[in-house]
């Protein structure tokens, strides 16, 4: 009986597809992630040129229009609701930021309002955002 000699191949893991695979995979989920955006509200940023970066995980964001409304996280809110949110805020934690972001023509009574309501519920770590 004769052996026909067969040279054994060494198993190895093809790379080419498994990158092809992942580029896709990174490609569709970047495609597909939703920004939180608060483009919605029709706000215009004073411009200030030496301000820094507000980017807080864990923040409340208070944005105020130029005809003084109010807006909690993107909802709009008054005064009394904004104060309930804040007193419900404030029990649950205690050291969260708040981001004002109020429009360049709001009145300067209207954000004072909001930052008094704000120091009141205990939250001083109190910011405005800029363009």
């Amino acid at each position: 009986m004769s052996y026909i000699k067969r040279r054994l191949r060494k198993p190895f893991v093809n790379i080419v597809p498994l990158v092809d695979v992942l580029t896709v995979l990174l490609f569709f989920f970047i495609v597909t992630m939703q920004f939180k955006q608060f483009k919605v509200l029709n706000i215009t940023m004073p411009e200030i040129r030496t301000a820094g970066i507000n980017q807080l995980d864990e923040q409340i964001v208070i944005a105020i229009d130029e005809i003084g409304e109010k807006f909690y996280n993107g909802i709009p809110v008054s005064i009394e609701q904004l104060n309930e949110s804040l007193v419900t805020a404030s029990e649950m934690k205690a050291d969260f930021s708040v981001l004002i972001m109020a429009d360049e023509g709001t009145e300067l009574k209207k954000i004072t309002e909001v930052m008094d309501l704000c120091r009141n519920n205990q939250f001083n770590q109190i910011r405005l955002q800029s363009r």
